[in-house]
């Protein structure tokens, strides 16, 4: 093979590794097609250039598939003999092999040899059977595949002697098969298991390099301040364990295992527990091979879905609730017998309300629901972790309600989900409303500036008032997208509050803890780091200088506080990190399955027996089990493969902007918006406005989500469609569902918001952007079939959508009668006050806005106060709490709204507010 051809293509074979499965896939089946043309045209001018062309991708792929256990080196050397001996019709068969052994995935299943011709209908066969595993009724027993990367500075004879050594290990009786991957540098290891998902377990040994012999970018993000020359002249032993230590950062759910040659007793002895298991030298392959067994089996292990199964099938005689368990009331009926056959047998026997058995309570779990949570904190990278089986709603008021009584002061965004503010109602602690930047053009709010909530909370200081405030309380993500920094809101905050508490609303970012680029920006993953700098000496020395220039500069000053990043006193501060998941919204698990993650180092002795009440006094006794299960075996995949998933996830929704970005009659009426759009210049310190740039391809995704306040989730793409003149609620329904089978939920007046999962496919993503172009080409006919009259009312709602659109209102005010003093500077209310004062209804009186009455009262000079919440979907957050002061800015929100589901709005009736005598008694108890 010609070296300087190999050498031309590394940077452009890998690039961003976000989308190296998809360049995987494209490349394999590009080269298919170049083979089946060359083939076809035989010798001529064309076929000189198809060669040429075949050559390339030969060698992209070969740098790819460097990191990938098949094809293996072996193969590949067998395609270039074929290549360079101009045996390109032998060379397409050959490769039209390796691509359905990679599509079929039965090199999974059984070795693969590609110089054995005769076996070439087996691929066939497992074509078939991977058609099969994806229909619903079909279920495979296989034993599962993984691959093991081996870090050490071998020749290809030795390579192939390790990876023959490890297959000799194989036993019929392993639950497990695996394949090894062998790399050769520092870099090389990196770029293993960023661009290889099968990899679920690492043995690093001792004699490699640092420079991989590729120069690619996939890697640039995670290397940044290392230095080559200073690992270079590490001793082995430390090369190795600072390798172990990137890995974990980027991987952590891989089991890395460490094999020295130098003292093995005084490596065990030190701080290096992302190690599972230290081994003295490196031919011990028995032990190795069970080792290695034995910790994927510790992650693969479901312990409370386990016990379900077994449970349903031992034979039980119910005496108790439930005639469904065991199927019992189904079997036997003459009617209801379509249950059996839609759901079938297993759920029914699945289904019961005992405890003991193999079971175990949720509300006081002692057996495998224990150990299933126990599993779920070590994959979140929690303290604890808590399976709630109805909806974050109710885990969310779970944590309110443990952290806070009447009278603390909880700082909380005002755009949060309705959950948050009615579990203020329920505890009856004081809400303190934070502010996101709007985003008028769009109909959406973005996120609260930290400069807002330190501002707030120097506030609750100067007024002698901090001790009141608990909580401090955020959406990350947003639904639109929006993801904060924790890391540093928390730093910030606790350098003026160290002892504060912060609940991280994360319903739709439970995937993230499965992307390293994604997970630092996690509470938890931002929790345990904050608890290890300020544990560190490093830090100690860094606070002692920011603390001495700090004491130097005016207390009183806002500047003071505002204008740098500020740093709490390590001898202080407490990390107390709660979140709570949708995990049913972005991983594996049954409608209604989330978890509250714990990480506060004063759970035990300040939080755990209220956190038990809330838990259970919001917590059904008869938890539905086989939601319980679905949260187990969702814990167990996202920790065997979320990593693969999530940036699948991330793929398909690159794949759609960059088509939309690019497509000329798409951009004419639908617009993906970017960082720029929807995140303010100064939040963006990176200055990246786009992750997308049409000739550069997809970059800076890193530079922006390690620098930037707020970043963009590119799995939320946000679409503006102003210029189709068909406002956001109509597009989903009329155009989306009724047409197309299509469902999205989040809308606003001129934006439609499409979210990729773990289950979204490329295919669900080429019918997308075959409905869309669909729709284009309709609004390009309606136009162009269209009168001047026509054309101008077009115009007109186009203008609607895109130019005259409401400001968006901030929270206006409590009424003094809902204040804790009339007289306080700070801004808090007591929502439970208001909300059960409206109860009585001879409190209360109902004031059309859309007739004038209620501006009319106002004009008045009289304070007209919300009795209720009002919330109109979207944007699907109140606009108005109760005991809320309405503002000219709120009506004229109400007014522009064109969407027909507001909660807490009667149109015939009005808005529901105080009379003046509630508010008087309210002001006088």
């Amino acid at each position: 093979m010609d070296k300087t051809t190999r050498a031309e293509a590394p940077h452009t074979a890998l690039g961003f590794y976000h989308k190296i499965s998809h360049l995987r896939a494209d490349t394999w089946n590009a080269l298919t097609n170049d083979l089946a043309d060359l083939e076809r045209l035989g010798k001529s001018n064309r076929s000189r250039r198809l060669i040429k062309a075949i050559r390339i991708k030969l060698t992209r792929l070969e740098i790819i598939e460097d990191y990938h256990a098949f094809p293996s080196s072996e193969d590949f050397r067998h395609l270039w003999l074929l290549f360079n001996q101009g045996d390109y019709a032998q060379l397409g068969r050959v490769v039209n092999r390796l691509v359905r052994a990679l599509v079929s995935e039965s090199y999974r299943r059984r070795p693969i040899d590609l110089s054995d011709t005769d076996a070439e209908d087996l691929e066939s066969y497992d074509a078939l059977d991977r058609f099969r595993r994806g229909h619903p009724s079909f279920n495979s027993s296989s034993q599962p595949y993984f691959e093991v990367l081996l870090v050490d500075n071998l020749s290809s004879q030795e390579n192939e002697v390790v990876r023959d050594a490890f297959y000799r290990m194989r036993r019929t009786e392993d639950r497990f098969v695996y394949d090894v991957v062998t790399v050769r540098s520092f870099e090389d290891a990196l770029i293993a298991v960023l661009v290889n998902p099968n990899i679920q377990a690492c043995l690093i040994r001792y004699e490699f390099p640092y420079k991989s012999k590729y120069n690619l970018s996939a890697i640039r993000g995670a290397l940044q301040g290392l230095s080559e020359t200073d690992i270079e002249n590490q001793p082995a032993a430390e090369r190795s364990i600072q390798l172990g230590a990137m890995i974990h950062q980027l991987r952590p759910e891989i089991d890395q295992f460490l094999v020295t040659n130098g003292e093995v007793e005084t490596t065990a002895s030190r701080d290096i527990d992302h190690f599972t298991r230290i081994f003295y030298r490196e031919t011990d392959y028995i032990e190795q091979h069970h080792t290695i067994l034995r910790a994927i089996d510790n992650r693969y292990r479901t312990p409370f879905f386990d016990a379900l199964r077994e449970y349903s099938r031992k034979p039980t005689g119910v005496f108790h609730a439930m005639p469904i368990s065991r199927g019992k009331s189904i079997t036997r009926s003459h009617w209801a017998g379509q249950m059996i056959d839609f759901y079938g047998i297993n759920i029914f026997l699945a289904e019961s309300s005992a405890t003991s058995g193999g079971l175990d309570s949720l509300l006081q779990p002692y057996g495998p629901i224990k150990k299933a949570q126990e599993y779920a904190a070590r994959a979140f990278g929690s303290r604890e972790s808590f399976f709630v089986t109805n909806g974050t709603s109710t885990a969310n008021k779970i944590v309110v309600q443990a952290l806070v009584k009447p009278g603390d002061v909880v700082l909380v965004d005002r755009d949060c989900h309705k959950s948050h503010h009615y579990g203020l109602v329920l505890s009856g602690a004081y809400a303190s409303y934070l502010d996101s930047y709007p985003l008028n053009d769009y109909s959406m709010y973005g996120a609260v500036p930290l400069e807002t909530i330190k501002k707030t909370l120097l506030a609750y200081k100067r007024a002698g008032r901090l001790d009141q405030v608990r909580m401090l309380l955020l959406t990350n993500c947003t639904f639109d997208g929006v993801v904060y920094d924790p890391r540093r809101v928390m730093e910030e905050c606790l350098a003026i509050k160290p002892d504060l508490m912060f609940l991280w609303d994360e319903a739709w970012f439970a995937f993230a803890t499965f992307n390293p680029t994604y997970r630092p920006r996690t509470a938890m993953n931002a929790a345990s780091t904050l608890r290890d700098r300020y544990r560190s000496r490093a830090y100690r020395r860094e606070y002692a200088a920011w603390k001495a220039n700090f004491d130097a500069m005016d207390p009183d000053d806002d500047a003071t506080w505002l204008g740098q990043r500020l740093m709490p006193d390590p001898d202080q501060v407490r990390i107390r990190v709660y979140a709570t998941h949708s995990t049913h919204k972005t991983l594996t698990s049954l409608r209604q399955g989330s978890m509250i993650h714990i990480y506060d180092q004063d759970y035990r002795q300040k939080v755990e027996a209220t956190f038990h009440e809330a838990y259970m006094t919001h917590t059904s006794t008869s938890p539905n089990y086989q939601i319980l299960a679905s949260l187990d075996v969702g814990r167990m995949q996202a920790e065997m493969e979320g990593f693969e998933l999530v940036n699948a996830q991330i793929e398909t929704a690159l794949s759609l902007r960059e088509q939309i970005y690019n497509h000329s009659l798409l951009k004419k009426y639908f617009r993906v918006l970017k960082n720029a759009d929807m995140i303010p210049a100064e939040y963006r310190q990176s200055g990246v406005d786009s992750y997308y740039d049409r000739h550069r391809g997809w970059h800076q995704i890193e530079e922006a989500w390690s620098q930037d306040e707020f970043v963009v989730d590119p799995t939320r793409v946000t679409i503006a469609i102003g210029n189709t003149g068909v406002d956001g609620n109509q597009f989903r329904t009329d155009y989306l569902m009724n047409q197309f089978g299509i469902q999205i939920n989040k809308t606003s007046r001129n934006t439609v918001l499409f979210m990729t999962n773990i289950g979204t496919s490329r295919s669900s993503i080429a019918y997308l952007i075959d409905v869309l172009i669909r729709l284009a080409k309709d609004f390009e006919r309606r136009w162009e079939d269209s009168g001047r009259s026509e054309r101008k009312v077009i115009e007109q709602r186009v203008t609607s959508l895109t130019q005259d659109l409401p400001p968006l209102p901030d929270f206006s005010r409590f009424h003094d009668a809902f204040r804790p003093s009339p007289d306080s500077t700070t801004p808090e209310g007591d929502i439970r006050r208001a909300f059960f004062l409206s109860y009585d209804d001879e409190n209360t009186d109902y004031l059309r806005f859309d007739n004038g009455a209620l501006q009319r009262v106002m004009e008045e000079g009289r304070d007209v106060v919300s009795a209720s919440f009002v919330i109109p979907y979207p944007p699907g957050f109140p606009v108005l709490v109760p005991g809320q002061v309405i503002s000219h800015e709120i009506l004229d929100f109400l007014k522009a709204l064109d969407v027909k589901e507001v909660h807490g709005y009667r149109p015939e009736l009005g808005l529901l507010v105080f009379n003046e005598q509630a508010l008087s008694k309210a002001s006088n108890p």
